[in-house]
């Protein structure tokens, strides 16, 4: 009996570390990486429905779903008194993105423009 005992619990522990951490996604799931020096107050991405707040610098937010979303978008940082904007002309030519986990790298250069790096986690 133990053996039987023995075995299930070892089948269901090699189950469960054998799943992906995105077989139970229905969406897009974006997250924000501050790879600048600054603390990111607000970073507001697409529209005011996907805002992530308090990004320090070389952390990462936690992911936020979207119904759609492209390899880049627009993008609004706040960090302190400053806001800095990224402004897609078009998204000519893009495909929207598969159900999945995604991180957009975000930096800012010395001159103020903001730097997306796109990740799939």
């Amino acid at each position: 009996m133990r053996k039987v005992i023995l075995l299930l619990v070892s089948f269901m522990v090699l189950s469960v570390s054998c799943s992906d951490r995105d077989d139970d996604l229905i969406s897009v799931n974006i997250r924000i990486k501050n790879s600048s020096s600054r603390l990111f107050d607000r970073v507001l991405v697409e529209s005011e429905e996907h805002v992530y707040e308090n990004v320090g610098s070389d952390a990462f937010s936690e992911y936020q779903e979207y119904e759609s979303a492209y390899r880049y978008n627009y993008i609004e940082i706040t960090s302190g008194e400053e806001t800095f904007v990224l402004q897609p002309i078009d998204f000519v030519g893009e495909e929207e993105l598969p159900i999945g986990l995604y991180t957009y790298d975000l930096n800012i250069t010395e001159e103020g423009e903001v730097v997306l790096e796109f990740v799939i986690d």
